[in-house]
C-alpha cells in the first residue's frame, strides 16, 4: 500500500468535510514543524513568513485534490470542479503569494531580521510555538474554504449558477486586496524615499494612510471577509448542508454560519487583540516577545513620538482602523 492510499484510508471520515479538513489540518502542522526544525537550529526568522505563505497555498491545493485522488484511488471518474472552488482557491493562492513575497523580500532588506522574533530568536520552545501559531491561523483563516471544498460536485450542481453572496463577497475581497496591495506599495515607496534623502518625515500620514493608521491591516480584514461571505453562501444553502453531511434546519445553518465567520474573526483578533496574545506567548516562554498587529504599533509609535503635535493631530483626527471617507 503507498503512503498515499494509506493517508487516504486513515482519513476517510464519514463525512464528506471531515474527510477534506482534517487532512488539510494536518498538513499545515506538518509544513510549519518542517519549517521550524531548521530556524530553530540557526535561530532564525528569515522563512516565518514564507512558510506560512506556502502552507496557505499547499492546504488549498490539498483540499481541491483530495475528492479527485479518493476518486481515482476507488477507480471512479474525478469529480469537477464547481466555479467558486476555483475562484476562492485562486483568491487564497494570489493573497498569500503576494503577501509572502512581499514579507520575504522585506526582510531580506532588513538583513533576514524581524523585531517581531527580538526575544526568542534563541528560545526554541518559544519559536516553536510561534510556527505553531502560525499553523492554528491557516488552519481557522482556511476553514471556510477548506468546507466549500470538501462538498462534493453533485451537491454543488444543485446551487444557483450565481448567488447575491458571491458577488458581494467577491467584491469585498477584491477592495480588500487592493487596500492592502496599495497601503503596502505606498509605505514601502515613502520608506525608500526616505533613505533616498528625498523628505524628513517621521511616520507616513499620506495617501490611504491619511485615511486610517492601519489600512494595510484593514485590506486583509476586509478581504478574509469577502471569502468567508462567498463561503458562508454555499454552506448556508440546502445542498451545502447537505453536501457536509449537516442535519440542516436552524442548527446547520449556524454552525455553517459559524465555521465561516471564524475566518475573518481570527484575522481581525490576530491584528486588533494581538497583545493579548503577546502576553500569553511571554508569560509561557519567559520572555519579552514582539508580534505584530495594531496594539503593538500603536504601542511603538505612541512612545517614539510622545509630545509630537503632528503626530498627535494625525492621530486624533485618523481613525484607528475603518478608514473615513
Amino acid at each position: 500500500m503507498s503512503l498515499l492510499n494509506a493517508i487516504l484510508q486513515a482519513t476517510n471520515f464519514k463525512t464528506p468535510l471531515l474527510r477534506t479538513v482534517i487532512p488539510c489540518i494536518g498538513l499545515a502542522y506538518s509544513m510549519q514543524a518542517a519549517a521550524a526544525i531548521p530556524s530553530i537550529v540557526f535561530q532564525t526568522e528569515r522563512f516565518y513568513d514564507l512558510s506560512g505563505s506556502l502552507t496557505y497555498i499547499s492546504c488549498t491545493a490539498l483540499s481541491l485534490s483530495l475528492p479527485r485522488l479518493r476518486a481515482r484511488a476507488a477507480s471512479a471518474p474525478p469529480p469537477p470542479w464547481n466555479w467558486r472552488q476555483v475562484v476562492l482557491a485562486a483568491a487564497v493562492t494570489a493573497w498569500a503569494s503576494r503577501l509572502g513575497a512581499f514579507l520575504f523580500a522585506r526582510i531580506g532588506r532588513d538583513g533576514g531580521r524581524d523585531s517581531r522574533f527580538d526575544g526568542i530568536r534563541g528560545r526554541a520552545v518559544a519559536l516553536g510555538l510561534a510556527f505553531a501559531a502560525q499553523a492554528t491561523w491557516v488552519a481557522l483563516c482556511l476553514l471556510p474554504v477548506l468546507a466549500v471544498n470538501a462538498i462534493p460536485a453533485r451537491a454543488l450542481a444543485a446551487l444557483p449558477p450565481v448567488m447575491a453572496t458571491d458577488a458581494l463577497g467577491l467584491a469585498m475581497y477584491a477592495g480588500g486586496l487592493a487596500f492592502e496591495v496599495v497601503a503596502d506599495a505606498q509605505r514601502s515607496r515613502w520608506v525608500q524615499e526616505r533613505k533616498e534623502k528625498k523628505h524628513s518625515e517621521e511616520f507616513l500620514t499620506r495617501g490611504l494612510w491619511s485615511k486610517s493608521r492601519h489600512p494595510n491591516y484593514f485590506g486583509e480584514t476586509t478581504l478574509w471577509t469577502g471569502i468567508a461571505t462567498v463561503a458562508a453562501g454555499v454552506m448556508m444553502s440546502n445542498a451545502g448542508q447537505a453536501g457536509m453531511g449537516f442535519a440542516g434546519g436552524l442548527v446547520g445553518k449556524i454552525g455553517a454560519l459559524a465555521m465561516a465567520a471564524v475566518s475573518p474573526a481570527f484575522a481581525a483578533f490576530l491584528l486588533l487583540k494581538v497583545s493579548r496574545l503577546e502576553r500569553l506567548v511571554a508569560k509561557l516562554t519567559d520572555t519579552d516577545s514582539k508580534v505584530s498587529g495594531v496594539p503593538l504599533s500603536e504601542k511603538k509609535y505612541d512612545k517614539r513620538f510622545k509630545g509630537n503635535k503632528e503626530y498627535e493631530k494625525w492621530k486624533r483626527d485618523t481613525p484607528m482602523f475603518i478608514p473615513k471617507l
